[in-house]
C-alpha cells in the first residue's frame, strides 16, 4: 500500500492525461510544495459530494489517478500554476485526516488483460470510431489531425480514447474504475458510437422543409 496526498477536483484524470491547476488554497499550497520537495505525485479524485474550493474537504470517489508534477510557475503570495500528468489508477483503501489535506492509503491497479480475443476484437472496432469522432470534432473547429497517430495496441487505444472523449464526469469515472480491459474497450466502443452519432446530428443542418411544429405553452 502507498500513501498519496489527495486532491478532490471536478475532473477525472486518466493515465497519460495532462492537467493544469492554479493552486491558491493554503492547504493545497502546503500539499503541492510537499510533493515538489519530495519529488512525489499526488492523487486526483473526482468529487462525489461537496465543493472544490473553500469549506470542508469534499467527499470523493474511491478510484483516482496519481499525478506527477511536470512544471511549476511560482506566483505572488505562494500561489502556483502547475502542470501535472496522470500516471496510475488507484483504489483508496483508507483515509488519513491528520493533515490539512487528505492522505489516502491506496493500491495501484491496471485493467486486467482478460479475454484476449474480445480485447483484440473491441480494439479493432474502437480505433476507426475514435478516428471518425476526431474527424467530426476537428471539422467543426477547422482543425486537423493525423489518423496514423492513433495507436493500434489495446491499452494505448483505450488510454487515448478515454482522454479524448468529451462526455460527463460520471461516465469518465466509470471508465477510470473499470477493472477489466475487455469491459473498458467494449464500453468505449458503445460510448463512441453514441457520441459520434450525436455529433453528426448536431452538426447536420436541418432540411429546408424542417418544421418542429407549434411550441407548447408549458
Amino acid at each position: 500500500m502507498v500513501t498519496l496526498p489527495l486532491f478532490p477536483l471536478n475532473v477525472v484524470l486518466f493515465p497519460g492525461m495532462q492537467l493544469k491547476l492554479h493552486i491558491f488554497e493554503e492547504r493545497y499550497k502546503l500539499m503541492i510544495n510537499s510533493c515538489i520537495e519530495a519529488n512525489e505525485p499526488f492523487g486526483v479524485v473526482l468529487i462525489k459530494e461537496g465543493r472544490e474550493v473553500s469549506g470542508p474537504i469534499a467527499t470523493s470517489f474511491a478510484v483516482g489517478c496519481a499525478a506527477a508534477i511536470s512544471d511549476v510557475q511560482r506566483l505572488p503570495l505562494g500561489r502556483m500554476n502547475i502542470t501535472a500528468v496522470g500516471q496510475r489508477r488507484f483504489h483508496i483503501k483508507d483515509i488519513d485526516r491528520s493533515k490539512p489535506y487528505l492522505l489516502g492509503h491506496v493500491e495501484f491497479f491496471i485493467p486486467a488483460e482478460d479475454q484476449p480475443e474480445l480485447v483484440r476484437q473491441y480494439c479493432r472496432f474502437l480505433r476507426p470510431l475514435v478516428i471518425r469522432y476526431l474527424e467530426v470534432l476537428t471539422s467543426k473547429e477547422d482543425a486537423s489531425f493525423d489518423p496514423q497517430q492513433i495507436p493500434h495496441q489495446p491499452r494505448a487505444i483505450a488510454q487515448i480514447a478515454s482522454i479524448l472523449l468529451k462526455t460527463d464526469n460520471a461516465q469518465k469515472q466509470e471508465l477510470l474504475a473499470m477493472p477489466s480491459l475487455s469491459r473498458l474497450l467494449l464500453t468505449l466502443v458503445e460510448i463512441y458510437r453514441f457520441e459520434t452519432l450525436l455529433l453528426n446530428v448536431r452538426m447536420s443542418p436541418p432540411d429546408k422543409d424542417f418544421n418542429i411544429g407549434p411550441f407548447s405553452s408549458n
